[in-house]
This record gives C-alpha cells, structure tokens and sequence, in this order.
C-alpha cells in the first residue's frame, strides 16, 4: 500500500512562501528532491497529486487544493478507513515551535491547527503521523513566542516568510524531507527518533 503524504497550506499565488504553508513547501521540495513526476490536479480529491518512490516504497503526495480547514476532503480520497490512516504521515506548519524546531508525533489531538482537525474529522481517526514545523519566533529558552488575539495570529500565519528566516527555513525543510524518507522506508518510530533530535 503506497504512503500517503499531504502536505498543509492553502492554494494560490497570494499564499506562497506564507508561514501557514510550510507543509505545502515540504511536500513540494521532497518532489524536488525525488524527481516525483509532475504535481496533476485530481479533481474529485481537489488536490494536486504526484506519484513516485520513496527509498523504494511507493509514495502518493497530495496538495489539497481547498483551503486549509478544509484539508480533509482532499486526503480522505486518498485515505478510506481509519485503518488506512496508518499509513498517511501529513506536513504542516506548528504556531507553537519557534522556526527552526520540527517535531513529529503520531496518534496525537490536533493542538488546534484547524487543517489537522479536519482531516481528523474527514478519515474519522487521529491515528496517524504528523511533522510539525514550527512557524513562531523564538522566544525565552528556545520555547515559541506566543502570537495572541486573532488578527494578530492571522497576520502572522498568512505573512510571508522573512528573507532573514530563509536559511533556518530551508534546513528545517530540508530536515522535514528526510524525516518523511525515513518513514517511508523504517517507519513512523525511526522517523520520530529523527525528527525529535535536535
């Protein structure tokens, strides 16, 4: 059965390079970096898909292409039973890591990212993988700066990354990559023991 990775963010040239799609950005290099064919519009999972391997283990990446609170719809035509959830590992931006920090979990409650909650809802099951990229500022002793009051966190999840923030970015998504090819071919502990190292 082929490992199926989504990758969390919002569709459209007005969202790229946001911090809300750092997930989508993950998902994309991978297909970069694996030479994935090219991403096609599926229009009845409205999610750009391509089809590949990952370390020899076929590999599905999905992008839905709804808006991040309505992720599920995409990925539950790709994953049909709560089952088939054990093989769905899903990439998405964390408000509370500080950028620079990923952290992967498997079986856990969504922490309120509305994108994960959906998908919890729509494959009707929270038993599946997930990389957490953190997205915050980094406040005292390496923990997140909280961003409080809605608008504020709106701003700052739908703000573009910083030119500052590329270096630390492009490692963490370099680190995201790995710990989704490690998953694929050791399984979701290997990649947790990966993923939680700093």
């Amino acid at each position: 059965m082929a490992i199926i990775i989504a990758g969390l963010g919002n569709p459209g040239k007005e969202y790229e390079k946001t911090r809300h799609n750092a997930g989508r950005m993950a998902v994309e290099l991978l297909a970069e970096e694996e030479g994935f064919e090219a991403f096609a519009l599926n229009k009845t999972a409205k999610a750009l898909v391509a089809k590949g391997a990952l370390r020899g283990e076929p590999a599905v990446l999905v992008l839905p292409e709804t808006m991040m609170n309505l992720s599920g719809k995409a990925v539950a035509a790709f994953v049909k039973s709560p089952k088939a959830a054990k093989n769905l590992l899903v990439i998405h931006d964390d408000l509370d890591l500080p950028l620079g920090v990923i952290k992967m979990v498997v079986g856990r409650g969504s922490g309120g990212h509305k994108g994960v909650e959906s998908i919890m809802r729509a494959v009707k099951t929270k038993d599946f993988a997930r990389i957490r990229i953190g997205i915050s500022g980094k406040g005292k002793k390496n923990q997140a700066k909280k961003v409080s009051g809605e608008e504020k966190v709106v701003k700052h999840v739908i703000g573009k990354w910083k030119p500052a923030e590329a270096a630390v970015l492009a490692k963490v998504l370099r680190k995201a990559t790995e710990a989704a090819r490690i998953y694929a071919a050791d399984g979701a502990d290997a990649a947790v023991m990966f993923a939680n190292t700093r």
